[in-house]
């Protein structure tokens, strides 16, 4: 056991202890430190879990990716400021007020000077008889989502033997409780929604919006069952629960999630005496103090003058009140706004101000459109003038703007807002004050976001880095970019100085009127001769809309330096070789003739990671010769070097793997073979996993393929690199051709409308409406292009001609394959190679080695 004792016996540096590292925890230790800039404050935090802080608001996003990392709070761990202490998977057992120490689970025992709970709040399940059988879960940690998958994998694997779709059963129809829905579906079980309440979310939507809700959640395969408890559960022979509702259903289920609530997690200050409210919560005042001057309470076990929040925005708000107290301020809990507004199984809902109209005289405006599916209501003042609340199911793009509107007069006919034209958003966002909050959760208001504006920031990043707004659920950036427009903030749209269009505005010209060269398209469209930029930009645009070969005349002067040579040429002036293997496949034979390729030209081999094998230290006059060899046994080039479809990449799926439900490496190798050549604005990498367990990292590709009991989940826009980002979930359960077709509409409407060099992730973030837009242009054809899409592609699959094979077959293309044109046999002198190590590694004349001994 050790003892911390450097603080309150006369040392200059105090100590707060934290105990409780989530979203909240984390938020006062980057509100502390970031504020004390004479250092007083030692930080010792204490975390339960073992995991350091993660977003707990996403959390629904790690079910298909299962990635922890993702889900990581910037700076969470402090591993480069010496006045935090942070201990993963430690307990505060105990705290004694008197000593003013915490007592830890690891024996230690830690003096304070202020302690700060920040323990959140725990699950509640319901005491109904069975509650804890084998097969029950909560849905709180990343440890219970894993405890979930495991559980789902062997319910699909007990449904397999027995004939029969797997299922699963969520306790509660709540936020969390749909979000757990939704879950057990991306599973691929079947979802059961149990509700005692008459209505799912019956704290945020009315009996209205709640038939609204519930009839498009039924329409996605949940099963609903409102205005009934769970009575009992009952483990069975077969491994499944049998559940009792107290209406008297009976149901079968292969496992229960509960999700009925929360309750403050106040046993650490019942013990050391704290005063706690009625309903728990540790009692403070609007400092976030509680009746120990030396002991605050932050987030959801905070009961501010008896009352517990359930969110995370006034967790943040208490979170920066008692930094600032700590630090001499006089801050105050300025009370919460518990608007909310979120997607659940990609139905919108929102709820904002007095949403059920328990204000007197209260007026309410209601708009139902069963065949959209969509409820609106706004709540207004007796005199009709003053926004109070309102509710919205199906289509949320109006909350920011009307939750800012909330105890203020509207503009023009309160009616309109909920009318099926619709609200001039422009008009209402114009008329807000400056002190209208337009990001809830970081509580940032209008007059920031405009300020931010007014200083420079002149795009989404810049305003997000500057203000935090946008940064915690992104509802709000729909709103902030209509401010950017409204401050007359306009972004130049130019390629470059020699093409003031926009290369999407490019490619359509180059589309409608059939200009195939450079040069006839900057005399008519441009200015000047062009440059590095606009050259390879119209070079791409040209091989995306035609299957002319990119060394076909004077295409072949506009191409980058890989493309010269078809080839991705290394730091000493030589090659790598990357023949496709479809899917990852490759037979015998090519691997053979690959290593005697590697052998007879003295080439480094090297397994990639999209499950290919490269070749370097080719020079270029041998680059034919190596093609003709891979040629001959059925291989073509894999584009490696060009701003195209690199890789598929695919586990073994369903035809050799235990856990398989689908043929992963069959639909892989179709998917290769189809979009392979497909030129873009930039590379192009696919994954296709066979199951949930996502082998092939499908969720980390611009096109993730996962394989479900039903058919296939289709994830678009994750990206690695520099940025990284994870996919995002364009539609579920689809069939083969279905698959195809969506994936053929999302390949080619990128293709068309992303900037230069954008990869699909940023293009994501840019386009308007986000993944909402994409969604019903994609699956729904809300443009009216789906067919053209899918022609295009089709024009596409049916001209492919392997580039190696083109230029093999071409004397005049082949005939640049030498390093010097004068003198055609010759190889270049100045490429060496050092192989005095464990590898072949190229060297640069008159630079030292860089091979290693290992």
């Amino acid at each position: 056991m050790t003892t911390t004792t450097e603080n309150h016996n006369g040392t200059d540096t105090r100590t707060v202890v934290v105990v409780g590292h989530g979203m909240v925890g984390h938020r006062f230790v980057e509100a502390l430190r970031s504020r004390d800039t004479e250092s007083t404050w030692k930080v010792v935090v204490l975390s339960e879990e073992a995991e350091a802080a993660y977003d707990r608001v996403g959390l629904s996003s790690y079910v298909g990716a299962w990635d922890r990392g993702a889900l990581a709070l910037a700076g969470n761990t402090y591993a480069e400021d010496a006045l935090v202490d942070l201990r993963l998977g430690t307990r505060a057992e105990t705290v004694d007020r008197v000593a003013r120490t915490v007592t830890t689970s690891a024996g230690d025992v830690i003096a304070y000077d202020s302690l700060v709970l920040a323990t959140g709040s725990y699950p509640f399940v319901p005491p109904v008889p069975g509650h804890d059988s084998t097969g029950c879960f909560v849905y709180r940690t990343l440890d219970d989502l894993d405890g979930i998958r495991a559980a789902a994998e062997v319910a699909h694997e007990r449904a397999r033997a027995e004939g029969r779709e797997a299922n699963g059963l969520v306790v509660g129809g709540g936020l969390l409780g749909l979000e757990a829905a939704n879950a057990l579906r991306l599973l691929g079980l079947t979802p059961h929604v149990v509700e005692f309440a008459p209505r799912l979310m019956p704290l945020q939507v009315d009996e209205g919006g709640g038939a609204v809700l519930e009839g498009l959640i039924s329409n996605l395969g949940v099963q609903v069952h409102t205005g009934a408890g769970t009575s009992s559960i009952s483990p069975q022979d077969d491994g499944r629960l049998a559940v009792e509702l107290s209406d008297g259903t009976a149901l079968l289920t292969d496992l229960v999630v509960f999700s009925a609530g929360v309750r403050p997690s106040d046993a650490v200050a019942r013990d050391a005496g704290l005063d706690v409210g009625e309903r728990g919560g540790v009692v403070t005042d609007l400092a976030c103090r509680t009746s120990d001057e030396n002991v605050w309470a932050v987030g959801e076990v905070a009961a501010v003058e008896g009352r517990c929040y359930g969110l995370v925005a006034p967790g943040y708000t208490m979170a920066e009140v008692v930094a600032d107290r700590l630090l001499g301020g006089a801050a105050t809990f300025p009370g919460a706004d518990l608007s909310t507004k979120l997607k659940l199984l990609g139905v919108d809902v929102a709820s904002f101000g007095d949403a059920m109209a328990t204000t007197p005289g209260a007026l309410e405006i209601v708009h139902t459109d069963a065949t959209k599916g969509t409820y609106a209501k706004v709540v207004v003042s007796d005199d009709a003038r003053t926004l109070l609340g309102g509710i919205l199911v199906g289509d949320a793009s109006a909350y920011t703007t009307l939750k800012a509107y909330v105890g203020r007069e509207v503009p023009g006919d309160p009616g309109a807002l909920v009318s099926p034209a619709g609200i001039d958003d422009s008009a209402l966002g114009s008329a807000l004050p400056d002190d209208a909050v337009i990001c809830s959760c970081n509580n940032v208001t209008k007059g920031s976001i405009c300020g931010a504006i007014a200083e420079g920031a002149c795009d989404l990043a810049a305003i997000k880095g500057c203000t935090s707004a946008g940064t915690t659920c992104g509802g709000c950036l729909p709103t902030v970019k209509k401010l950017l427009v409204d401050s007359g903030v306009e972004l130049s749209k130019a390629l470059c100085e020699h093409f003031e269009q926009s290369r999407a505005e490019l490619f359509e010209i180059v589309a409608s009127t059939g200009i195939r060269t450079f040069s006839g398209l900057i005399a008519r469209y441009g200015t000047g001769t062009g440059c590095e930029i606009c050259k390879p930009t119209v070079a791409s645009i040209l091989a995306s809309t035609s299957s002319d070969h990119i060394l076909d005349g004077e295409q072949a002067a506009l191409q980058d330096s890989n493309d010269h040579f078809l080839a991705n040429i290394q730091k000493n002036g030589t090659y790598s070789v990357v023949p496709r293997m479809p899917g990852g496949e490759v037979t015998a034979e090519q691997l053979i003739t690959i290593g005697q390729i590697a052998q007879d030209f003295g080439l480094y081999v090297k397994v990639t990671g999209g499950q290919r094998i490269d070749l370097f230290g080719a020079r270029v006059e041998q680059l034919p010769a190596i093609w003709q060899r891979l040629v001959d046994v059925g291989m073509e080039s894999g584009q490696a070097y060009g701003k195209s479809l690199r890789t598929v990449k695919s586990c073994v799926g369903s035809t050799w793997c235990r856990y398989g439900v689908q043929d992963s490496v069959g639909m892989a190798v179709d998917l290769e073979h189809r979009y392979r050549g497909l030129r873009s604005p930039h590379k192009l990498k696919f994954g296709v996993s066979g199951c949930a367990r996502e082998c092939a990292e499908a969720r980390g590709k611009d096109v993730g393929v996962i394989a479900t009991d039903k058919g296939w989940n289709l994830y678009v826009c994750g990206n690695g690199g520099q940025t990284p980002a994870h996919a995002r979930l364009l539609a579920s359960d689809l069939d083969d051709e279905t698959l195809v077709r969506y994936i053929d509409r999302f390949l080619v409407f990128y293709v068309r409308t992303a900037d230069r060099l954008q990869r699909t992730a940023p293009w994501l973030d840019s386009l308007e409406g986000g993944l909402d837009h994409l969604k019903a242009v994609v699956c729904d054809d809300s443009l009216g292009i789906a067919a053209d899409l899918e022609a295009t592609m089709a024009r596409h699959v049916d001209g492919y001609q392997d580039e190696w094979k083109a230029v093999l077959d071409d004397p005049e293309k082949l005939a640049r394959f030498v390093s010097f044109v004068n003198a055609p046999e010759e190889a270049d002198p100045t490429v060496a190679f050092d192989e005095s190590g464990p590898r072949k590694v190229p060297v640069m004349l008159g630079m030292p080695s860089t091979n290693r001994p290992e």
